[in-house]
């Protein structure tokens, strides 16, 4: 079975961090604007305070898909290498085994 991605997980529990109190805020018949703003504050520190193993499993995954080592060469790069290489001539440089 598949587990779901931080991310998913992340956003969605951000997302029920703000909807939840603005449902609150707006059930207590609070004015729109100011029941937005509110619940995006709240929704902030709740956030803040209660997802960091969440919001760090997400960094974590960003950091690694951007510094992925460099691929393999595999043995048809090898082998274009060399086909390369010989089209090329001799050169005056010694040959790398």
């Amino acid at each position: 079975m598949k587990t779901t991605p931080p991310w998913v997980k992340y956003t969605v529990l951000r997302l029920l961090l703000f909807a939840v109190p603005l449902l609150v805020l707006l059930l207590l018949q609070v004015d729109w604007p100011i029941a937005v703003i509110a619940s995006a504050l709240i929704g902030m520190c709740l956030s803040f305070l209660v997802l960091r193993k969440q919001r760090e499993a997400v960094a974590l995954g960003l950091y690694e898909s951007r510094n992925r080592e460099k691929p393999i060469v595999t043995v048809d790069g090898e082998v274009e290498d060399a086909a390369i290489d010989a089209a090329s001539g001799p050169t005056d440089e010694p040959r790398r085994t």
